[in-house]
C-alpha cells in the first residue's frame, strides 16, 4: 500500500472541515470555562491532544474531573463516550470528590468525618450516581505500559464502532468520539526495553499521535511540573520566574511536540506569592489559579485566572486581577 497521498485530499478534507463547522456539524468539545475555550477553537477539538501540567496540590485533577465531568451537559448535540485512565485515585475517591461538587459539601463531611452527612445529601448522591452512570463512561484502573496503553484503546475504540457504507458503495468503519484522560503520565509503566521515564515519554507521545490521527479522540493528559518550580528565586514577588514555561512540564521534549494545547497551571498563594510576575498581578486568596496557555497550536497563547473551590471540588472563573502600582521615584535635588 503507497503511504503518500495527493496534496489536493487535503485541501478537500479542509475546506469539508471548515464547511462542517459553518454549519454547526462539526463542534469542538466545550469544557466549562469561556477562558478556557476561547484560547483555542471554541473548546477541545476532536483529534487532538491537551496536556495539563502543574504540582501537587494545585488542582490538575480538579480540572479534568470538572471537564468530564460536565461534558455531557454542555455538549448535548455530540455523541460521544468516556474512556478514563485513573492510574492513583481509586474510583471510590473519584465519584466522591464528584458528589462533593455537585451538593458543594466537602469531602471529609462526605465520609461523616466533619459532622455525619444527612439524610438529604444522601439521597442527593445516590440521585446525581443514577444520572451520572447512564452517561458512557468508563475507567482503566491497572497500571499499564505504552504498549499496552495503545493496545487498549485500539480495543476500545474499535468495540464502539460501526461498519457503514458511503454513497459509492465503499464500506469503512466509523468510530465514536471519546474523550481519553490519563492521571498522570508519570504513571504509565517503564517497559523493560525502555532505559528511563523519559524514553518512556517519548513513546507516550507517539502513542498519542497515532492514536489521535486515526481515531476521533480528545486525549487530556496530566502532567507534573519540574521541581524547578519550587526554588525560592522563583517565588520571589514580581519575578518573570514566577511564571511557568515550556521547559517546566516533566518532559517537555518528549510531550510538548506531540502535543496540540499545553497549559501550565500555578497557584501563586500556595507559594506566598502577592505580586505575580512582571505585571505584578495582586493575589489576594490561596485558591487563585493561573492558566498559562503555553502551546495552542489552533489558539493563542494567553494568561488566564481561575479560582479553585476545593471544598466544592470545582474550578470557576474569575476577573482578572488588578496589578500593582508602579511606584515612580525621583531624585530631588535640595
Amino acid at each position: 500500500m503507497k503511504k503518500w497521498k495527493e496534496l489536493k485530499n487535503s485541501y478537500q478534507q479542509a475546506i469539508d472541515y471548515m464547511q462542517g463547522r459553518r454549519d454547526g456539524k462539526i463542534t469542538s468539545l466545550k469544557t466549562p470555562w469561556y477562558k478556557f475555550n476561547d484560547a483555542i477553537a471554541d473548546g477541545i477539538e476532536w483529534n487532538s491532544t491537551t496536556v495539563i501540567g502543574a504540582r501537587p496540590g494545585t488542582g490538575k485533577t480538579l480540572i479534568k474531573d470538572q471537564i468530564v465531568r460536565e461534558s455531557f451537559n454542555l455538549n448535548p448535540n455530540q455523541n460521544f463516550r468516556v474512556l478514563e485512565f485513573s492510574l492513583e485515585m481509586v474510583g471510590r475517591v473519584s465519584a466522591m470528590r464528584s458528589f462533593s461538587a455537585f451538593v458543594g459539601r466537602p469531602y471529609k463531611y462526605l465520609c461523616s468525618a466533619d459532622g455525619k452527612i444527612t439524610n438529604e445529601d444522601l439521597v442527593k448522591c445516590f440521585d446525581y450516581a443514577k444520572t451520572m452512570t447512564k452517561y458512557p463512561i468508563d475507567v482503566v484502573e491497572e497500571s499499564l505500559t505504552v504498549n499496552e496503553f495503545r493496545e487498549t484503546i485500539a480495543e476500545y475504540m474499535e468495540a464502539h464502532s460501526n461498519q457503514i457504507k458511503d454513497e459509492k458503495g465503499n464500506i469503512f468503519r466509523q468510530y465514536t468520539n471519546t474523550i481519553i484522560t490519563l492521571d498522570h503520565s508519570l504513571l504509565i509503566n517503564k517497559a523493560s526495553f525502555e532505559k528511563d521515564k523519559h524514553e518512556t515519554l517519548f513513546a507516550l507521545g507517539e502513542a498519542l499521535t497515532a492514536l489521535k490521527r486515526k481515531y476521533p479522540i480528545a486525549f487530556i493528559i496530566l502532567s507534573q511540573l519540574n521541581r524547578n518550580m519550587d526554588k525560592p528565586e522563583r517565588n520571589e514577588d514580581g519575578k518573570y520566574g514566577n511564571y511557568i514555561l515550556d521547559s517546566d512540564i516533566y518532559g517537555a521534549d518528549a510531550l510538548l511536540q506531540h502535543a496540540d494545547t499545553v497549559v501550565g497551571v500555578n497557584r501563586p498563594g500556595k507559594q506566598k506569592i502577592k505580586f505575580y510576575g512582571p505585571d505584578r498581578y495582586i493575589i489576594d486568596d490561596i485558591n487563585t489559579l493561573v492558566f498559562h496557555f503555553l502551546k495552542a497550536r489552533n489558539g493563542d497563547t494567553r494568561l488566564s485566572f481561575m479560582k479553585a473551590e476545593f471544598d466544592r471540588m470545582k474550578v470557576s472563573e474569575m476577573d482578572t486581577p488588578p496589578t500593582q502600582e508602579k511606584r515612580i521615584v525621583t531624585n530631588v535635588k535640595v
